[in-house]
């Protein structure tokens, strides 16, 4: 019933989450009108049809229709839309050493730790980075074995 207690102790960084370290950049995502019906409907917003969609840094302003007629506008976070969860997933394969992955973990950390993100989706992104993380071991054993 109860959401895992957030632990903002430990990585209190200003600005260190996947948006400010540019790491991602969804300000410069296409969002189709359908994205966002699909992505609104799940918080109980009523969409006939979207009117405006205005890309910030940080959030994307919508302005829509809902079914009784009215014009309807709210500011929403970039993580209500699936390809949320796609984009660290790109981030977490294209790493190439031990030393972007831990960059880059110490920033999903951040992420974990501030940001209310569906547990499935901080389980299925923890389990890549340690994934990913025993690949780039084997990697570099390898190499290290081969010399």
């Amino acid at each position: 019933m109860f959401g895992k207690p957030r632990k903002t102790n430990q990585y209190r960084r200003k600005g260190r989450n996947l948006i400010a370290t540019n790491k991602i950049k969804p300000e410069q995502w296409h969002i189709s009108n359908a994205e966002v019906k699909e992505a609104l409907k799940p918080k109980g917003h009523d969409v006939k049809q979207i009117k405006k969609i205005h890309r910030l840094k940080h959030q994307v302003c919508i302005s829509y229709w809902d079914n009784q007629g009215n014009v309807c506008s709210s500011f929403f976070s970039y993580r209500i839309f699936a390809r949320w969860q796609e984009e660290p997933e790109k981030l977490i394969y294209t790493c190439q050493n031990l030393k972007e992955w831990a960059k880059l973990n110490y920033v999903m950390k951040y992420e974990f730790a501030y940001y209310h993100d569906p547990s499935e989706m901080e389980d299925a992104l923890y389990g890549i980075l340690e994934n990913h993380l025993c690949v780039l071991k084997a990697t570099v054993q390898q190499v290290v074995l081969q010399q």
